[in-house]
């Protein structure tokens, strides 16, 4: 059989890859940080109405470690971190894959704005280490990472980009089409964007607002109109907690989705994880946007297609 050629011309990229990886965990060990590692294999996945499990017998594989992860902080861990697989059925394309890595992290003690500083200190501590300095090469393009990057919430992001209110927007159930369709593609296209503040039930494991409770203190990244990460101000509260996991079961229900058992030990244990937030970040996307590759496929080993 002759040479897969296609995989030997993404050497480079693989490289560049294991490069990345490495100094991302380098800048963690720097901050303190624990690397842990949690089971990708669960009984119960939180129950969350747009993002679909794949099953593994009874079980499921995770979709996210996030769950097991806030166990760890309830257990008295302060600053952890995690490079592992997850899995999300149905999801392929340019930026998705079913089975994909994931960065995630957790502080105790701090909220999601301090979050969006680490996140300018990661990535610009990464880019840096591979030679782009303070500019990003994008399809012809140079997306500059001098701090401070912009910070805009969902409602002026409605104001800015649509003519229809975030608001509106929900009410007439048009808040994801109109996000993907019309907003998220300008998001990050001279620097990076933090679009924080969402609409409450757009924050399932979020915490709210002391000073307005219609949103969730809850932020995602965006670079050159790419989704890179989402983050929470943890909610800690194991009664609301339960009650929005309820809600979700009941939306899975309304949709024809399978439902799937209550998390009850990550609830138990809810009620002695401290003030923290978290952040879960897509490593194939941000690795994809710094060698200014134009699909995930680019600078992964394999895809579902090639196995």
């Amino acid at each position: 059989m002759s040479r897969n050629w296609a995989l030997s011309q993404k050497s480079n990229a693989l490289a560049d890859r294991a490069r990345i990886i490495c100094e991302i965990r380098s800048f963690f060990h720097k901050g303190g940080y624990l690397e842990v590692e949690t089971p990708l294999r669960i009984p119960a996945p939180a129950p969350e109405s747009h993002i679909d499990p794949l099953p593994s017998d009874s079980w499921s594989l995770h979709t996210s470690p996030e769950l097991c992860m806030k166990r760890l902080l309830a257990a008295g861990y302060e600053r952890i971190f995690q490079i592992c697989h997850c899995w999300r059925a149905g999801e392929r394309g340019r930026l998705h894959l079913p089975e994909f890595t994931m960065l995630e992290w957790y502080r105790t003690g701090t909220g999601y704005y301090e979050l969006m500083v680490e996140c300018e200190e990661l990535i610009r501590f990464v880019s840096t280490a591979i030679g782009q300095e303070e500019t990003l090469k994008r399809r012809g393009r140079e997306i500059s990472l001098q701090v401070p990057w912009e910070r805009i919430t969902v409602s002026e992001a409605f104001t800015r980009y649509t003519p229809i209110s975030m608001n509106e927007a929900l009410r007439r159930d048009l808040f994801d089409e109109v996000m993907v369709n019309d907003i998220e593609p300008r998001l990050g296209i001279t620097g990076p964007v933090f679009i924080h503040d969402y609409p409450a039930a757009r924050g399932a494991l979020a915490r709210l607002k002391p000073d307005d409770t219609s949103v969730a203190e809850r932020f995602e990244l965006y670079i050159d109109g790419v989704e890179l990460a989402n983050a929470f101000t943890e909610l800690n509260d194991q009664v609301e907690q339960r009650s929005r996991f309820i809600r979700e079961q009941e939306m899975r229900l309304s949709l024809g989705k399978l439902t799937y058992p209550m998390p009850e030990r990550f609830l138990e244990e809810l009620t002695n994880m401290p003030q923290a937030a978290g952040i879960a970040l897509g490593l194939d996307r941000l690795i994809m946007v710094l060698l200014d590759a134009s699909s995930i496929d680019e600078v992964v080993t394999f895809t579902p297609e090639d196995l």
